[in-house]
């Protein structure tokens, strides 16, 4: 019976330079299991591992013991299929658009399909709908790559990889490097293809305030090992072990917070802008004092 995880790990370990003075262990026996069509946020401070377990999804890193399953298949079982599962698991790497290189963005696009054997009807038709999907005018197409602002060009190369179709779409520090308006564009447009595509996307993130607006699920990761992985409400309730690893709630939760502790009659689950703004609001409506 195949599991209805999309994808899942096993007692997944990785030990670089093993048996060396420089051996280190970075993944440290994780067990997961994540759903299909969900908006996962992974998070953790610089060296908990989480880079090296996004690495493991499609193949680029062969497990030192243990196993990574995608639809309860060991993606090493047959390195055959690799290739395969690289189409099935698309990664996008910060700052994707050093690596463009096509005379046009309509070929950057096409590149990743045009690998996967597909016809020339088919790759227009992905190229077309994944630039409408990540907000690129069909104007740009036809024109260089390196003639784009900033914020094109990343979405440009995010689209290479989305075109693909893949089943689960893992980006590491999409926005990085963007200013808020771009950054909140892109992450806009990451979650309608999401829900459009009902695929899988894994979003790693150092802002706290990125991932409690727009994942559904949180995978915590701290200091090689998997701290947990559940309902990001769920995750950013454990404030104290959060800071404890050098991570920090989102900053709205911290005013929030501190309106509590004031007396005001606040949720304690409020981690957006939004969701302040809903509560606040409330309390205005009910006379907005502090109780004493």
């Amino acid at each position: 019976m195949k599991s209805l995880s999309i994808l899942e790990t096993e007692e997944l370990t990785y030990t670089y330079s093993a048996g060396t003075p420089f051996e280190k262990t970075a993944v440290d026996h994780v067990n997961l299991k994540i759903e299909n069509n969900c908006m996962v946020g992974i998070i953790g401070h610089t060296g908990s591992g989480k880079s090296t377990l996004m690495q493991h999804f499609n193949g680029l890193l062969r497990p030192t013991s243990g196993k990574v399953l995608l639809h309860g298949e060991d993606i090493w079982a047959d390195k055959k299929k690799l290739r395969d599962v690289r189409f099935r698991v698309g990664l996008v790497f910060q700052y994707p658009e050093y690596q463009l290189f096509e005379e046009t963005v309509y070929r950057d696009i096409a590149f990743g399909p045009k690998n996967m054997g597909l016809n020339d009807a088919e790759i227009k038709e992905r190229v077309q709908e994944t630039a409408e999907l990540i907000g690129l005018d069909k104007k740009l197409l036809e024109r260089s790559p390196f003639a784009l602002s900033g914020g094109q060009k990343r979405r440009a190369a995010i689209a290479g990889v989305m075109a693909m179709r893949p089943e689960i779409l893992i980006l590491d520090e999409p926005c990085a490097g963007l200013d808020p308006k771009g950054r909140n564009y892109l992450l806009r447009q990451i979650c309608d293809y999401q829900k459009k595509t009902q695929s899988t996307v894994m979003l790693v993130s150092h802002s706290m305030e990125d991932v409690a607006e727009y994942t559904e699920k949180l995978l915590v990761m701290n200091q090689a090992k998997l701290f947990c992985y559940d309902d990001t409400p769920a995750v950013f309730r454990r404030t104290e072990e959060l800071s404890g690893m050098g991570l920090r709630i989102p900053q709205i939760a911290g005013v929030m917070h501190t309106l509590r502790q004031r007396g005001y009659d606040l949720p304690e689950d409020i981690y957006t802008v939004a969701q302040a703004r809903d509560a606040l609001l409330g309390l205005l409506r009910k006379g907005g004092a502090a109780s004493c």
